[in-house]
């Protein structure tokens, strides 16, 4: 089949790009101006040769408008704060004596000055720092950092499209500040943000910005009539400006459902939607509303989150059924490609024949280029592309590496008697208790320690061959020694091992089981300046050997105190991994499941009596429209009773999961059936607490009370102010004391000082209950 050409030529491009270059450039400037080895100038120096090498990449590849304004030092939701003058006033001094040292105090906080809340946005890894707003609140017009970096594009003879998050998604993504009367809602501050808007749309118009994206990924959730109203509202009167470039209305992630209609209808001059499987109801929707005419549609018909090459012809057949819905259509990946690697071109490590089914960003925007050119000139123009496309498709589809069949039938085999522990929770808490034999309000850390400086060098030289493997591990082992000598000075009641062997919570487990693959240089903004390389599921997962256990052992032989097993959940796994798109994601999390659930065997049978599998993903992978929220959990619990349920009545299971709005998923978090659950909680002011006793959750909890993303060292008195709060929720007998998340990202000294007050919180608190 032969496409017929567009009425006018399609043009390619993208909504956003990954920011680190290609070595994580940006993350060594920006650490290195936080450590004082590099200056403000040089920072800036980095980010705008990053800006443009970005930039002529894209149109070096055909790219016909590139994205601005996109770019982050740390998050774009953070920039947006900035940009409408909506500053805490705590950290209104800091940001006016410099805003740039401010702007990462809003982020990361300082020893005096707590951070804004950090969560994920919406079903990804990535991580945003939560807006804080109140009925006080005054926004002001701030667009020197897009008008800026417009500019730069400009003067490279770029057409630039700079990128904003949208004003109703801002509002809906943000919270009430500290201490605003409960019942607020952000919402209802759009009147006064419009302006705002209006102000910086005409200052990007003088700068020469002939179009201007507007991000509203918000609206693909299930929101209320009162909340469609608003955006109509909002763009019927942004549309209305005089002063302003073309508004381009983005949103991606999932189908727009009765949003559609409302955008459709707006005053605007197009809209970029999601075409691939995730909302292909978009299709449909638009079609029925009767199209875009007089409009522009940019169609995200190349899969923008996940990194196997597009099927060319379906895509070009979902533009050829889109030619005739607007006045002008171009083609785009599904959202922006920072939730990519950069470049699978620099894979040296992976089989040829898989990685010819791999598109990360580069290859991704070849694919759209491709695209467009054959949407504007027909598939003749795109013959040798398209052949390519099917050979690489074919390969997939037929490679022994995809399927395994002693996997296969073992999970046809599972029944629901092996997702169930054998006794409810109250007997086993019994157990428990007699065997563990720990103090009221019990103290331990999440899993993970700071990886050393010495570690990582011998890390560095095992993979460049100048140090060997025993040289290696007995650099673990000192590590081990270390981190459980501390924790018992320290006072802490269940112990880690510290994870020095673990380069990644995901990584390396992906790395010991059949399926997955890792890449050497597919690095992945997850928040600030933490990367992670996300494994790839290419096939069937099983575990040849266990992957723990003998590390968990060494550290238990050290010590009369439980060291706690330290496992990465089945949804986890997935959720932070690319994962296979040709078989339903909760077979994938059933295979992955037995593989862990043997590893859990095999730690109990080692003596091993707590034992953590972390799910932290949980609540990210939670589908954004509830209709389909039934089905995921179904899947998503099971998965994790199975990789658990087969361990004796005394052994404890833990989970742990940080940094999402925990308040949605209360019911799957009982349905996990773990003993012992701990959270996030410092940032939110011990929010979870009072979540999971509205519920009431029958079973121990950890909610956080040392917030492990800022360097700041809380007091012994404010971790235990925390704990009182905990309390009022949280019976002592079900309440342990633990910071939100793992230490790897921090260094030894603030570890040490903030567990030792962790330590003095609990024996404080612990006083007060026995207290008469």
């Amino acid at each position: 089949m032969t496409t017929k050409p567009a009425v006018a030529a399609a043009r390619a491009t993208v909504y956003g790009y990954p920011r680190q270059g290609q070595n994580r450039e940006l993350k060594k400037a920006i650490e290195g101006y936080w450590k004082g080895r590099a200056t403000a100038d040089a920072l800036r120096s980095t980010a705008a040769h990053l800006r443009a090498a970005n930039w002529r990449q894209l149109a070096e590849a055909g790219i016909d408008e590139v994205p601005s304004g996109d770019f982050s030092y740390y998050d774009h939701v953070l920039d947006t704060t900035v940009m409408v003058g909506a500053i805490p006033a705590r950290h209104r001094d800091a940001v006016a004596a410099d805003p740039l040292d401010g702007y990462f105090a809003m982020a990361r906080g300082t020893q005096d000055v707590a951070p804004l809340e950090m969560t994920k946005w919406f079903d990804t890894n990535y991580h945003y720092l939560v807006p804080e707003l109140g009925p006080d609140t005054v926004f002001s017009a701030d667009s020197s950092k897009q008008v800026a970096e417009l500019k730069e594009a400009v003067a490279l003879g770029l057409a630039g499209r700079p990128v904003l998050v949208g004003p109703v998604t801002y509002l809906l993504l943000a919270k009430p500040a500290p201490g605003v009367a409960a019942g607020f809602e952000p919402l209802t501050l759009l009147d006064r943000l419009l302006p705002v808007y209006a102000d910086v749309l005409a200052d990007l118009r003088a700068a020469g910005a002939e179009w201007v994206q507007l991000d509203e990924p918000a609206l693909v959730q299930d929101r209320s009539p009162a909340e469609l109203n608003v955006a109509a509202r909002a763009y019927r009167d942004l549309g209305a400006l005089t002063d302003r470039p073309k508004l381009l209305v983005a949103s991606y992630f999932d189908r727009l459902g009765e949003a559609l209609p409302v955008l459709a209808k707006a005053p605007v001059d197009g809209l970029a939607l999601d075409f691939t499987e995730a909302a292909a109801a978009n299709l449909d929707a638009l079609a029925a509303v009767g199209g875009l005419p007089g409009k522009r549609l940019v169609a995200g018909v190349v899969d923008g989150r996940n990194i196997w090459v597009n099927d060319l012809e379906k895509s070009l057949s979902t533009l050829g059924t889109l030619l005739g819905l607007a006045d002008r259509l171009d083609v785009s990946a599904s959202c922006s490609l920072l939730h990519v690697p950069l470049d699978a071109a620099v894979e040296r490590d992976i089989d040829p024949q898989i990685l010819r089914w791999l598109a990360f960003a580069r290859q991704k925007t070849a694919e759209i280029v491709t695209l467009a050119k054959g949407l504007t000139h027909g598939t003749g123009a795109i013959t040798a592309e398209l052949t390519a496309n099917r050979a690489d498709l074919a390969s997939r589809a037929h490679s022994p590496i995809t399927r395994d069949p002693a996997v296969r039938a073992r999970t046809a085999a599972v029944t629901e008697v092996h997702a169930g522990r054998s006794q409810p929770y109250a007997a086993r808490a019994t157990a428990q208790r007699a065997h563990l034999g720990l103090p009221p309000l019990p103290t331990t850390t999440i899993g993970s320690f700071p990886q050393t400086d010495e570690l990582r060098t011998a890390r560095a030289a095992l993979r460049a061959g100048r140090l060997d493997a025993a040289g290696y591990e007995e650099r673990v082992r000192a590590e081990i020694r270390e981190v459980i000598s501390f924790q018992e000075k320290a006072g802490l009641d269940v112990l880690v091992h510290g994870e020095a062997e673990r380069n990644d919570m995901v990584q390396y487990f992906a790395e010991q089981l059949t399926g997955f693959l890792a890449t050497q240089h597919g690095w992945v903004q997850s928040y600030g300046t933490r990367y992670v390389r996300p494994p790839v599921l290419a096939g069937d997962i099983s575990r040849p050997e266990p992957m723990t256990v003998r590390w968990t052992a060494y550290a238990q032989s050290l010590t009369p105190r439980p060291v706690k097993g330290m496992l990465t959940g089945p949804v986890t796994m997935l959720a932070w991994s690319f994962v296979r798109d040709d078989q339903p994601l909760g077979e994938t999390a059933r295979q992955v499941a037995l593989a862990l659930r043997d590893e859990v065997d095999d730690l109990e049978e080692a003596g091993t009596s707590v034992i953590q599998v972390d799910e932290p993903a949980l609540r990210e992978t939670l589908p954004l429209r509830a209709a389909d929220h039934a089905a995921y959990l179904a899947w998503a619990t099971e998965a994790f009773r199975l990789t658990t349920s087969g361990v004796r009545p005394d052994t404890q299971i833990h989970t742990h999961m940080c940094y999402a709005e925990f308040g949605d998923i209360v019911q799957a978090i009982d349905d996990l059936d773990a003993d012992v659950i701990s959270l996030e909680a410092a940032r939110s002011h011990m929010q979870v607490a009072r979540e999971l006793a509205a519920h009431g959750y029958p079973r121990e909890a950890g909610p956080g009370v040392y917030d492990i993303h800022s360097p700041r060292v809380p007091s012994a008195e404010e971790a235990a102010e925390l704990l009182r709060t905990g309390l009022k929720a949280i019976p002592a007998e079900r309440l342990w004391v633990n910071p939100d998340c793992g230490l790897k990202t921090r260094g030894w000294p603030e570890t040490r000082a903030s567990l030792e007050n962790l330590v003095a919180a609990a024996r404080t608190v612990r006083g007060e209950l026995s207290a008469p």
